[in-house]
């Protein structure tokens, strides 16, 4: 894998407010800001927060930032996007009293799922993205040990990017501080 400057995305949106020092990014949210599309709760959410840059197939992105943040709906993590009814979130969202790692695969209509993780609170925290063929890999952990979270459809036929996403659907002052961006080839193995 090799590092991916910063400067090297494209921001979907740009964050309130954003600091380098070094390798570290550190990034505000805006109040309100997601991704989500119909399912369950009948709106369209468009705004989120991603730095991204071409995801090309048979390639991975890796993401790290730390897990600090304790209101509900506060996410970090990776974005894959391919236009606004086709797209991928993936990552730690607080959820329910609870730190969360998931995914939210999207088209047309989005879908959710989680998975308690609160012994990954105040660590940094990895998203791992491998694209190959008609899919994508989602894996996340700490301290090197990245664990399956999701197999998901990604179309061949269409232009990707990706890379670190942060949202504050409910609440204003989020800030998450991502420590690496990554790129490399895709998994060999899915297990």
């Amino acid at each position: 894998m090799k590092n991916v400057a910063w400067s090297e995305g494209n921001w979907t949106r740009e964050p309130v407010s954003q600091s380098q020092e070094g390798a570290v990014l550190t990034v505000e949210a805006a109040t309100e800001s997601d991704w989500w599309r119909t399912t369950s709760y009948g709106f369209i959410h468009d705004d989120g927060h991603a730095l991204v840059k071409e995801f090309p197939n048979e390639s991975a992105i890796e993401v790290t930032f730390v897990l600090n943040y304790t209101e509900q709906f506060d996410q970090a993590g990776i974005f894959i996007t391919a236009d606004s009814e086709n797209w991928i979130k993936a990552g730690v969202e607080f959820c329910d009293g609870f730190p969360q790692v998931g995914a939210v695969v999207t088209q047309k209509n989005s879908d959710w799922s989680v998975a308690p993780v609160a012994e990954w609170m105040n660590k940094e925290v990895t998203i791992r993205v491998s694209r190959s063929g008609d899919a994508v890999t989602v894996r996340a952990g700490i301290n090197g040990d990245l664990r399956l979270v999701r197999v998901a459809p990604l179309d061949p036929t269409r232009t990707w990017s990706a890379g670190p996403m942060f949202c504050a659907p409910t609440r204003a002052g989020l800030k998450v501080t991502f420590t690496k961006w990554s790129e490399g080839p895709a998994d060999s193995d899915l297990h």
